[in-house]
């Protein structure tokens, strides 16, 4: 926060400022850009994805609707990143589904 406060100073100089609504915009600011909620879901679908994999019934259907749900949280943190190395990895990612995506359409 110190360093935060300190750098906009220098930026802003002696022109003042509000301190609570300058903290207000930068907490709007990271929420906007945190994707933990988005990790949260995908973690979860994963690990739906993997106990539907092990069932002897039928899932092929539902295996694809997680699938579709993996690829909007994945391009939902694409979307939010600003970070170079997660769009990176967020295309990675989406390969790594698509070719999941083929295999389950094979899957009754």
């Amino acid at each position: 926060k110190e360093n935060l406060l300190n750098r906009f100073d220098e930026l802003l100089g002696n022109k003042g400022y509000d301190e609570n609504r300058f903290l207000q915009e930068v907490a709007m600011l990271l929420s906007k850009y945190s994707v933990n909620e988005e990790i949260v879901r995908l973690r979860t679908h994963i690990e739906a994805f993997t106990e539907l994999l092990a069932s002897t019934e039928p899932v092929g259907k539902r295996l694809d609707f997680l699938s579709q749900e993996m690829n909007r949280e994945i391009n939902t943190i694409g979307s939010k990143s600003i970070l170079v190395e997660i769009n990176q990895q967020v295309v990675s990612m989406k390969d790594s589904l698509e070719n999941i995506r083929e295999q389950v359409r094979n899957i009754e």
